[in-house]
């Protein structure tokens, strides 16, 4: 029954959709991207103003002999600066302030100080791209601009006033909220079995280890955000792992995996890092557990690959011959899969992002993917026993030639299943832009805006994400971790953009969508399982969570940032 519950399409008619109040998600979002993107910014005040003469105030300055007039001393320069700044329009002076509200953009703000003349205003935004304005004297002008990659661009805005001959210079260094993304072998910074990153020795339980991130590994010292695979073992008890960027920041109150007493749990997580270059671990139990954590992947403002998503599209499934020869992957084994230039994926894709599935394993192992065209890494990115079927988010580099490789590192065979969730490319435009994590969704809970009780058997839970503010457009996917918990039988999870928008008050429903046949995550009775989740809300800002079981279970979703287009 567990093999046939992996995304396996059952045909049954899907339950009425429970619709969620979106308000609480949807201005939580706004929030949240506000707060992140507000962070950055500049402000260059008007007593850094540089004012030049221009070449036509020099005009007609010849000799007595008609002859031009010998250049200037510096004593002489300085001289004429001073009569200038004493004449005509002597207070012209440029204040110039940037900020942003989302992780391409940016909202400049021109204060000018000037006589009352007419004015030209030309709005250098460091990136080949100008604008050109008029004014009159004193005034205030706003402007907006996006920047089609992450990085830190010279603004420069110059006031030109011809009829005195002077000009005003002023600007500053901005530095864009978002961040882009570049892959990075499968690579372990911690392991407290053996020492790695820390030493050897379990984390205590309600205690942290931390992990160097920038500076390691090829980790490049400016880097703001990681991708790792966090992995909890020689577990003895039950509790959670907390990922947060550690000195200089709160805990926050949600988690990225849960774990139970035997059982070695990983979760793909995408953390900010600290100031200091470091991560931190948390182990919610109360038990002592050792940590694992391989980074796959890295965000920095030095322009590399923003990412796109798409509807969750299956591109590997070993049990019908999809993507890879029919049977399960042979002990020890790799089999190589084509991702880039299939199913609308891109040819010339840098790293891909997907879900991918362990089911019906002969023996206990670990799975691990990674580029096409490289050796086999000694991270893994999820691990199984026998008969279990559970899955994990993986962000793997892909090969020039558009492969990636999955490796069965057990020594029994076992069926493979892989979901592309979206893709990392040079030519993707969304930033990745995180923020301090939320809870907007806990069907145990009501105080989350949910009335309807628990996550129904085949049936889904629609939630509206995108606000209707402005703030949080461009919004290409976010970033969730879903936890299913309370489980009554063997299921899966699917995330999918709904097909239609949300009705407003008054409406009738929205018409029943179409059952998804991706899985994002797998349960069994009395279980508690987390996964990461890049989901896009699709052309109507919603999306929809499916239970793909026949029992009942509870769902929790915690947002931990975004990716933006602007």
């Amino acid at each position: 029954m567990t093999a046939a519950f992996v995304a396996a399409g059952l045909g049954i008619i899907p339950g009425t959709a429970q619709a969620a109040d979106p308000v609480p998600v949807a201005a939580g979002v706004a929030e949240a991207i506000a707060k992140a993107s507000t962070s950055e910014g500049f402000h260059s005040p008007a007593d850094r103003t540089i004012r030049t003469t221009l070449p036509a105030a020099a005009k007609g300055k010849a000799g007595a002999d008609g002859k031009a007039a010998a250049p200037q001393t510096a004593a002489a320069a300085s001289a004429e600066q001073a009569a200038l700044d004493a004449g005509a329009n002597p207070a012209l002076a440029v204040d110039v302030s940037g900020t942003s509200y989302t992780a391409h953009g940016i909202e400049l703000t021109t204060l000018i100080t000037s006589a009352d003349f007419a004015l030209g205003v030309v709005i250098d935004w460091g990136d080949g791209k100008t604008d050109t304005v008029t004014a009159q004297g004193t005034t205030e002008l706003h402007h907006s601009h996006t920047y089609d990659k992450s990085g830190e661009y010279q603004v420069k805005v110059t006031v030109t006033d011809t009829a005195n001959a002077v000009q005003a210079t002023n600007g500053g260094a901005f530095l864009t909220p978002g961040a882009d993304f570049t892959p990075h072998a499968p690579t372990r910074l911690l392991d407290t079995r053996n020492g790695t990153g820390a030493p050897v020795a379990k984390v205590a339980g309600q205690g942290s280890a931390r992990v160097k991130v920038a500076g390691n590994a090829s980790v490049p010292a400016g880097v703001t955000a990681v991708a790792l695979n966090v992995t909890v073992t020689e577990t003895v008890d039950s509790g959670h792992v907390t990922v947060w960027p550690g000195a200089g920041y709160d805990r926050p109150i949600t988690s990225n995996l849960n774990y139970t007493a035997g059982h070695s749990v990983p979760n793909l997580v995408i953390v900010p890092v600290g100031e200091d270059g470091y991560v931190e671990l948390f182990n919610g139990g109360w038990s002592p557990v050792d940590l694992i954590a391989d980074v796959t992947g890295y965000f920095t403002r030095a322009s590399d690959s923003g990412y796109t998503s798409m509807t969750p599209a299956r591109f590997v499934d070993t049990r019908e011959g999809i993507g890879t020869a029919k049977g399960t992957l042979a002990s020890r084994s790799a089999f190589t899969t084509r991702i880039g230039g299939l199913q609308g994926v891109p040819q010339n894709i840098t790293a891909v992002a997907l879900n991918v599935t362990v089911t019906e394993p002969q023996g206990p192992g670990h799975l691990t993917a990674f580029s096409g065209t490289g050796p086999v890494p000694t991270a893994s990115n999820l691990n199984f026993v026998p008969g279990q079927t559970v899955a994990n988010s993986v962000i793997v580099p892909v090969a020039a030639d558009g492969t990636i490789k999955i490796f069965n590192g057990a020594w029994s065979p076992t069926h493979v299943v892989v979901d592309v969730v979206g893709y990392y490319s040079k030519e993707s435009k969304a930033a990745f832009l995180p923020f301090t994590p939320f809870r907007t969704l806990d069907t145990r809970q009501e105080a989350y805006g949910w009335p309807g009780g628990r996550f129904r058997a085949r049936e889904y839970i629609t939630q509206g994400f995108t606000p209707e503010n402005a703030t949080a457009a461009g919004v290409e996917a976010y970033v969730l971790n879903a936890t299913v918990t309370e489980t009554g039988g063997t299921g899966f999870l699917s995330v999918a953009p709904s097909p239609s928008a949300l009705p407003a008050a008054g409406e009738p429903p929205a018409p029943t969508a179409t059952r998804p046949v991706s899985s994002t995550l797998n349960w069994t009775v009395g279980t508690t399982v987390p996964n990461l989740v890049q989901a896009s809300d699709g052309d109507h800002g919603v999306i929809n969570f499916w239970n793909q079981g026949h029992e009942d279970a509870d769902l929790v979703l915690d947002v931990f940032g975004v990716y933006q287009t602007k």
